[in-house]
C-alpha cells in the first residue's frame, strides 16, 4: 500500500535518460494524479457532460472506435477517477457507481448467479444484508453469514456452491475488526472471490487487494468526498476480476454522475490529510470517553479492549474518524434530552465530511450467526475538523443531560 509511512507507490515510467527517477509518496500522488495535457493546463479536469459523442466516419460509430463512444461508457471526468483510484488501490480497474449501495451490488452480481452460495460477515451494512436477503434471494442465490472472527468454524461454513465471500473491517456499526489475509486465504483455497467493503480505511490505511481481497468497494460518498455534498461508489477489482466486475457494471448502467465525478475528484487531492487528521482527533476523543461515568465500553480498532485490535494493529496503517460508544442503560427519553441538545454534533446519516455526527444504534442490531452481545444504548460517533475541546464540551454538557443535570 501506499502510504507516507509505508512503501511508496511504484514509480511511474520515467522519460528515457532521466536519471534517479523518484516514487513519489502517498500525499504527493493524490496531488499530481488524473492530470493531462488534454485538458489545456487546468489543473483539476473539467466537468464532461453529455450523452452523445460524435464519430468523424461512419466506419468509426459502426465499430466504436475512439476513446469514448457514449455517455454512459465514461468520459474524461471519470476516466480521470477511475484510473487515479486503481493506482492507488494497487487494482487493475475502478468501475464508479451512483452511491456506494451501487457499488456493492454490482460487485455481487459480478461474482454470483443463480444456484450459488455466497458467505456473507454478520456484522455488515444493514442495506447489504437487505440485498442479501432480498434482490439475491429472489435472483436464486443462498446467502449465509457467519461472526467477525469466526475461527476453526469458517472452513466449516463453506459449501461445494461457495463462490464468494464479503467481508466489512471494521464491522458495520459494531467496529470488529477482521482477519482479511486469513480468511481471503482460506477462501482462495476453496476457490472462492473475497469481497471487502474498504470505506472506514480506504486504501490511505488498509491495502486491501495486497492482504487478499479480490474486489474492494468504497463509499465514496464518505471520505473521497469529505464535504457531505455527494453520493458516489467506488469498486476496484485485482486482474482476475476485473473483467467480470467491468462487464456486470457495462451492462447494469448504474453510472456516477458528472458533478460528483468532479467533486470526488477534488476531495482525493485532501484525502490522505483529512482521513488522518479525522483520525487523531477521533482517537483522542475515544480515549476520553473511556473516563467519563456513564460510558460501558468504547468500540474503537485503535483501542487494546476493541474486537479484533490485533488484527489492527498488524494490518492497518492507521485509524479514520469512526467509531462507537457503548452507554450504561437509560431510557430512551434521557438519550433522547442527551442527543437533542448537541450544538456541534449533527445527527444525520454518513459521515467522512468535516462535521462530527453522532446516531444512536438500535441495541437489537440483526444478527444471525452471533448475538450482539450488549444491551445498553450504542452512539456511533464520526468526528470531524471541529476543534477537539470544543467537541469534548458539547458531549460533556451532553452527559450531563444525560444524567439529569439542568
Amino acid at each position: 500500500m501506499l502510504n507516507a509511512l509505508a512503501t511508496p507507490r511504484p514509480a511511474q515510467a520515467a522519460e528515457a535518460g532521466a536519471p534517479d527517477a523518484r516514487r513519489p509518496a502517498t500525499q504527493t500522488f493524490l496531488t499530481h494524479a488524473a492530470r493531462s495535457k488534454a485538458f489545456h493546463g487546468f489543473v483539476n479536469p473539467p466537468i464532461y457532460r453529455g450523452s452523445t459523442v460524435l464519430f468523424d466516419t461512419m466506419d468509426d460509430l459502426v465499430h466504436g472506435r475512439g476513446e469514448f463512444t457514449y455517455g454512459r461508457k465514461g468520459n474524461p471526468s471519470t476516466r480521470a477517477l477511475e484510473g487515479a483510484w486503481t493506482e492507488l488501490a494497487g487494482a487493475a480497474g475502478t468501475i464508479l457507481c451512483g452511491s456506494g449501495l451501487a457499488a456493492i451490488t454490482t460487485a455481487l452480481l459480478s461474482v454470483a448467479r443463480a444456484g450459488d452460495h455466497l458467505l456473507v460477515v454478520d456484522t455488515v451494512y444493514g442495506p447489504v444484508r437487505a440485498l442479501c436477503d432480498g434482490l439475491l434471494e429472489r435472483f436464486g442465490v443462498a446467502v449465509s453469514y457467519f461472526p467477525p472472527d469466526p475461527g476453526a468454524d469458517f472452513e466449516q461454513a463453506f459449501r461445494d456452491n461457495t463462490v464468494a465471500v464479503y467481508l466489512e473491517s471494521p464491522g458495520s456499526l459494531t467496529m470488529e475488526i477482521q482477519d482479511v489475509p486469513g480468511l481471503a486465504a482460506i477462501a482462495h483455497a476453496r476457490g472462492a472471490c473475497v469481497l471487502m467493503d474498504n470505506t472506514w480505511s480506504t486504501p490511505i490505511l488498509f491495502d486491501a487487494h495486497a492482504t487478499g481481497v479480490d474486489i474492494s468497494i468504497e463509499a465514496g460518498t464518505k471520505y473521497l468526498g469529505g464535504a457531505s455534498d455527494l453520493l458516489l461508489g467506488v469498486a476496484s477489482a485485482n486482474s482476475a476480476y476485473w473483467p467480470r466486475l467491468q462487464d456486470t457494471h457495462r451492462m447494469m448502467g448504474c453510472i456516477a454522475g458528472p458533478e460528483d465525478v468532479f467533486l470526488a475528484l477534488r476531495g482525493f487531492r485532501t484525502l490522505d490529510l483529512r482521513i488522518r487528521e479525522s483520525g487523531k482527533r477521533a482517537l483522542e476523543i475515544a480515549h476520553w470517553l473511556r473516563s467519563r461515568p456513564g460510558v460501558r465500553a468504547v468500540l474503537h480498532p485503535a483501542l487494546e479492549q476493541s474486537p479484533g485490535h490485533g488484527y489492527w494493529k498488524r494490518d492497518y496503517h492507521g485509524a479514520s474518524g469512526l467509531f462507537s460508544v457503548i452507554l450504561d442503560p437509560v431510557s430512551r427519553q434521557s438519550l433522547a434530552r442527551m442527543l437533542d441538545g448537541l450544538r456541534l454534533f449533527g445527527m444525520g446519516y454518513s459521515w467522512g465530511g468535516f462535521e462530527s455526527l453522532v446516531t444512536p444504534i438500535d441495541h437489537d442490531l440483526v444478527r444471525t450467526a452471533k448475538p450482539w452481545p450488549h444491551t445498553g444504548p450504542t452512539l456511533r460517533l464520526y468526528i470531524g475538523l471541529e476543534d477537539v475541546d470544543d467537541l469534548k464540551q458539547d458531549l460533556s454538557d451532553g452527559f450531563a443531560r444525560l444524567a439529569g443535570k439542568p
